[in-house]
């Protein structure tokens, strides 16, 4: 900590300790655009907040937007007067009050709150609009919950007995709380922590911030904190919080309280991080970022914007159109030990979706609740998906292929007020503590039901709102929010893709005209958001009997008795699952080789497609017109090649745009990094940056990374950097070359992998190949690990025959190259290769390490 910021200041006959670095910055003749007021909680001080008060001063002093800022010590605390007298919430904002009118704050000012701090920066906030310009907050509660306990920790040291000894006369919820950081703190950090609480007699403040949590409706400081709570609803003023998830004291649930009450808020949850989260990240450059983007240099308070009415969303008109049909709407497949496959008509899903949008309503289901779906693909999920959409709720989805980990990290992040599921989801919602109220797809026993929490299910549902005679609920606006769709997880935690209805809509829009998707297609969907589409595009779909958890497991009778079911059209498989289709072919019967002769339109994407591949796939439905389009989950469809228009080169060829899609390129620098301005020139290779009207809305709860994928981009357009690296040739066709994280930086400059890997591919022994790079930035080397047939029986060096075969084919300088079982991919796919642990591995093996 900087000793030319560290003050002493005499407010209401007490004195405070703070970091401040206005003589810092008048001493330099600079004048602030304003001051950020930073205050801590339990059992920390203004050591916290050292680093933001260090960055602001330096970006000021280095010409940058001049913030000062002022972290506070509160009274009994850090370095400020032990005062002996009780401190309740509503004595701590008054405090604070004195303090900033003796310091003669005239606005504007952003107050910046961490843990217990948080809700008192808050109650200075509501008590000073006037010289208010935002709110900022690290991990912090402004709410309890009725339906649910303090948390563990905070209710242990309130416990009879325990709480003047754990926070007092002992250092034991001090050391508990340094122990939280993630990694874990150095030893002179957790010193300087310390430093103002040596000796019991330094250590009042602590004990007496614990005993003033308002643990139930009788407490002191309750109504205090009920009024701040209301009130704070109220601002209007821009917010911004940054999260870490790791934290068990105020985890997921309390942030989505704050949301719930500033919902205009900008957010990131930093996966990783925990309740220390201003030692976990850097959060001080995040949040003078955001204040640089909200204030542009300026004190002007931005107003709120208002949002012109969006026109009705038309993503339901397909189903309202066949409300009368009994032709085939979705068929649910089933296996040889399941119930048989259930059809669902026109008819009989718009009356199931309005009767369960009904149900869901009297259940407490509001339009903007989130609700999670952990429902297999089916005529279940189908129904109440749509019944979601119909009443304006948020459907959450992520891939039962995430596992119990990252569906926890997925759930919790998005914190969905619902939760629907089958009994397996069920199961895990209640050992790994997922929120949401919980109804179950099928009407359970009271006892499981009781174990599992659940409250309500799907056939209920469905009864009472057959039963209700009130009218349909309005339909939402185009510009309301309709999904959250996660991630495949295949570079990093999953992440979560928000959409309006307007964008979901968009898509099916461009999906329908790309591929002449109508009322007469039928759709087999090997992928499962493509089957969920399937009735906003009035077609009817089925999913394979399949395990959505391992795509490369779907077989070609699967697909085939699919097709036949619905008498399909179009064929849409991941790269993995079509892989398998045609290693299983043989054995179909002709009965269903007719069933795939009749399909019009194959798709496969997802991944890299080879022309091998889908040259073997065209065999097997001669009659398709095989293609493999380009997209993602932020936007499902960007280019589209078909297999005629495939042709060797650097990367993969993946076609031109579809209507309504812009793709520009920033180019890479020496260093691997996009820098350049997004451009159509051809021949460039780097950072695929795209526009389309079904572009997704933004990241959810990942303002940073959202901000990030809007970078350098056209003001006032709508544009996403898909972290894709790739060129645009002469003929405006694109060309996938790999992953931005995954571009190696060697001596000559950097090196895209795919290109690279395909000609590994063309040697007869290699099933599937990874290029990365080991060593620093900048210097290095090239590795190639390959996937053999016959497959290797462990992880090594591979023998002197593929290093030279390998080597020869690469065209590029190979340093070493490894073989293994099988690469690391992906879940949803099966085919996105992890190339950084890869990379990391190499590394490992080639210093001599396993």
């Amino acid at each position: 900590m900087r000793s030319e910021f560290s003050r002493l200041v005499t407010a209401a006959s007490r004195t405070w300790h703070v970091l401040d670095s206005g003589p810092v910055l008048a001493a330099n003749g600079i004048e602030p655009v304003g001051t950020v007021l930073c205050v801590h909680g339990n059992p920390t001080w203004s050591y916290l907040w050292r680093s933001l008060v260090a960055q602001a001063a330096d970006q000021a002093l280095a010409g940058g937007t001049a913030w000062r800022v002022i972290a506070v010590d509160q009274l009994d605390m850090g370095f400020s007067e032990r005062t002996g007298v009780e401190r309740d919430l509503t004595r701590r904002v008054g405090d604070l009050g004195d303090l900033t009118d003796e310091l003669g704050l005239s606005g504007p000012v952003v107050t910046f709150g961490h843990d217990w701090g948080g809700v008192i920066s808050l109650g200075w906030a509501v008590d000073h609009p006037d010289l208010l310009a935002a709110s900022m907050l690290l991990n912090t509660a402004i709410h309890q919950p009725e339906s649910s306990k303090i948390p563990a920790p905070l209710r242990f040291a309130l416990g009879r007995g325990v709480l003047g000894r754990a926070t007092v006369t002992t250092p034991a919820f001090l050391e508990t709380t340094l122990a939280l950081a993630h990694p874990a703190l150095d030893v002179d950090v957790k010193d300087a922590f310390r430093a103002p609480y040596r000796g019991a007699r330094r250590r009042g403040g602590i004990g007496g911030f614990v005993a003033d949590i308002p643990a139930d409706a009788g407490h002191v400081s309750e109504p205090e904190r009920r009024r701040i709570a209301e009130a704070v609803a109220g601002l209007r003023v821009p917010a911004l919080m940054l999260w870490g998830p790791r934290d068990p004291i105020f985890s997921d649930r309390y942030l989505d309280d704050l949301v719930h009450r500033l919902p205009h808020a900008d957010v990131h949850r930093f996966e990783g991080a925990g309740h220390l989260i201003a030692e976990d990240v850097d959060f001080a450059a995040a949040a003078l970022t955001w204040l640089d983007d909200r204030f542009a240099g300026t004190a002007e308070r931005p107003e709120a914007q208002e949002l012109a009415p969006a026109s009705p969303t038309t993503l339901f008109a397909p189903l309202d159109a066949r409300r009368t049909s009994d032709a085939t709407a979705v068929v649910e497949m089933a296996a040889a030990d399941r119930p048989p496959r259930a059809t669902v008509s026109w008819r009989s899903l718009m009356r199931r979706v309005e009767r369960l949008a009904k149900g869901l309503v009297l259940a407490g289901v509001n339009p903007g609740d989130r609700v999670s779906l952990l429902v297999p693909p089916g005529a279940d999920l189908t129904a109440v998906l749509y019944a979601c959409l119909r009443i304006g709720a948020v459907v959450v989805v992520a891939d039962a292929g995430l596992g119990a980990k990252g569906l926890t990290r997925a759930v919790r992040g998005a914190y969905p007020q619902h939760l629907i599921g089958a009994l397996p989801g069920l199961s895990a919602a209640r050992a790994f503590g997922w929120p949401g109220q919980k109804i179950s797809t099928e009407a359970l026993p009271a006892a499981a039901a009781a174990a599992l929490g659940v409250k309500h299910s799907l056939p209920e549902l469905q009864s009472i709102g057959a039963a209700d005679a009130s009218p349909m609920p309005s339909m939402p606006a185009a510009s309301d929010p309709a999904a959250i769709l996660f991630t495949s997880g295949s570079t990093g935690p999953a992440k979560g893709v928000a959409y309006t209805h307007a964008q979901l809509a968009a898509v099916c829009s461009v999906l329908a005209d790309t591929y002449d998707v109508g009322s007469e297609t039928g759709i087999v969907a090997g992928f499962a958001p493509f089957a969920l589409l399937g009735p906003a595009l009035g077609a009817r779909s089925v999913t394979p009997d399949m395990d959505v958890t391992n795509p490369k497991t779907l077989t070609a009778d699967a697909v085939a008795a699919a097709a036949a079911e619905i008498d399909a059209t179009v064929v849409f498989l991941s790269p993995a699952a079509l892989a398998n289709v045609v290693a299983t072919s043989d054995g179909l019967s002709p009965e269903r080789r007719q069933a795939l002769d009749r399909v019009q339109t194959f798709l496969s994407a997802g991944a890299p497609v080879s022309a091998a591949l889908l040259e073997k796939a065209q065999r097997l439905m001669p009659a398709a017109s095989a293609h493999t389009p380009y997209g993602m989950t932020e936007c499902l469809l960007l280019t589209d090649v078909s297999l005629d228009g495939l042709e060797p080169g650097n990367g993969v060829c993946v076609g031109t745009p579809t209507s309504g899609v812009r793709v520009r390129i920033s180019a890479l620098d020496a260093d691997g990094t996009a820098t350049g301005t997004p451009s159509d020139e051809a021949g460039v290779t780097g950072e695929i940056v795209v526009s389309a009207p079904h572009l997704f809305d933004h990241y959810d709860r990942l303002w940073l990374t959202d901000r990030a994928s809007r970078r350098g981009v056209t003001a006032g357009e709508r544009w996403h950097r898909t972290g894709d690296v790739g060129h645009l040739d002469a003929s405006g066709r694109l060309w996938v070359e790999g992953r931005l994280p995954h571009v190696i930086t060697t001596p000559e400059g950097a090196l895209t992998p795919v290109a690279a890997e395909q000609r590994i591919e063309s040697v007869p022994a290699v099933v599937r190949a990874a290029v990365v790079g080991t060593g620093p930035q900048g210097t290095q080397q090239v590795v190639a690990v390959v996937e053999t047939m016959p497959r290797a029986t462990r992880a090594g060096l591979a023998g002197p025959a593929i290093s030279s075969v390998v080597r020869s084919a690469a065209g590029v300088s190979v340093a070493a190259v490894l073989t293994v079982p099988e690469l690391p991919t992906d879940v949803r796919h099966n085919s996105k290769i992890d190339r950084t642990a890869l990379g990391e591995w190499a590394g490992e093996v080639l210093a001599g390490g396993r």
